[in-house]
């Protein structure tokens, strides 16, 4: 399928990746309905900052995924839709998982039953590594146990569950995406990449929580290569697959990795409240890829080095934007 001239709903789509894969979309001469949170100042996060010789091929509509009418109205006439909208913040899962089970469970649902009803020729649902918990066996490949480790991972264990039926009941041409820990431009202070960038560029040290736990990271950029290859190959209809590097890295590693790029002493303390909830803690996650690859073709081609230092220039152009005292990882 050549997205080019094709009519797509991107959901998610004024967050990180979301506006990444919007921004390629709209290059391939795609034609997009962007669907984003309403906001009372009529601003669209990232999608504001596109250029403005790609604004003529996109629309913004708002609405809530929680809204089955909002969504409808949302999908028709798109004959493609990449969900990538949810609440993704484990803690926060933790103080609101009626809202993050409503968001991403019930939310997925509505944009399914719309999709189904719209017979749009292709949907790529966005899941994620959390889904596995804490690794029984790495690499981790798709057939690994799904554990419910935070009601967040619960949330989007749900959502794949209801898009995996709607495939088999429906016919709907569904295609799932694992991806594992994505990093670039345009993250918030939440995740773990931006958190340790801002705090070594503003404070020449870096207070983290569990420097043990490693990560398979993978370059944004990548990653809405693995959306577009899952929309554009006939074969990955109904797949399952993972979307990462195939490297891990840990914590502590990671944060001496970026004062080594930045030409500074690295100085990583830990601190017990950037800590995860207890029990929600995933110790490992390494991603098998072969799938991806096989199916699609999809290999990332930025090494982790270069991924670092493409999104430490951007967050140091974008300082004011982060308040790193808000978020605990």
């Amino acid at each position: 399928m050549n997205l080019s001239k094709r009519r797509i709903l991107v959901t998610g789509s004024a967050g990180f990746v979301g506006s990444h894969l919007v921004e390629r979309l709209l290059r391939a001469g795609a034609v997009v309905r962007a669907f984003v949170r309403y906001t009372s100042v009529h601003r669209w996060s990232y999608l504001d900052g596109l250029p403005q010789e790609l604004r003529a091929g996109l629309e913004v509509v708002a609405g809530d995924l929680r809204d089955l009418s909002a969504v409808r109205q949302a999908v028709e006439g798109c004959e493609v839709v990449f969900h990538l909208g949810a609440l993704v913040g484990i803690p926060y899962s933790y103080l609101h998982p009626l809202e993050v089970v409503e968001t991403n469970t019930l939310g997925t649902l509505h944009v399914l039953l719309a999709a189904r009803d719209q017979h749009v020729d292709k949907f790529i649902h966005t899941s994620t590594s959390e889904v596995y918990g804490t690794a029984e066996r790495v690499p981790i490949a798709e057939d690994h146990p799904l554990k419910g480790q935070s009601p967040y991972s619960a949330s989007k264990i749900g959502a794949e569950k209801i898009a995996e039926s709607f495939a088999a009941a429906y016919d709907l041409p569904v295609v799932v995406l694992r991806p594992f820990n994505i990093y670039g431009p345009r993250q918030s202070a939440r995740a773990v990449i931006p958190t340790i960038i801002t705090q070594a560029l503003t404070r020449g040290f870096v207070r983290l929580g569990n420097l043990e736990t490693t990560r398979d990271f993978t370059y944004v950029e990548d990653t809405v290569s693995a959306f577009v290859g899952a929309a554009e190959a006939d074969g990955a209809t109904g797949a399952v697959m993972n979307v990462g590097s195939g490297q891990e890295i840990s914590i502590g590693d990671l944060a001496r990795k970026v004062f080594t790029l930045l030409g500074r002493p690295a100085d990583v303390r830990v601190e017990s409240a950037r800590l995860r909830p207890k029990g929600s803690e995933v110790m490992r996650l390494l991603a098998d890829s072969s799938r991806s690859r096989a199916l699609i073709g999809w290999n990332p081609v930025w090494t982790l080095d270069q991924g670092l230092e493409t999104t430490i220039e951007w967050i140091g152009a974008h300082l004011d934007a982060y308040d790193v005292d808000r978020y605990e990882i």
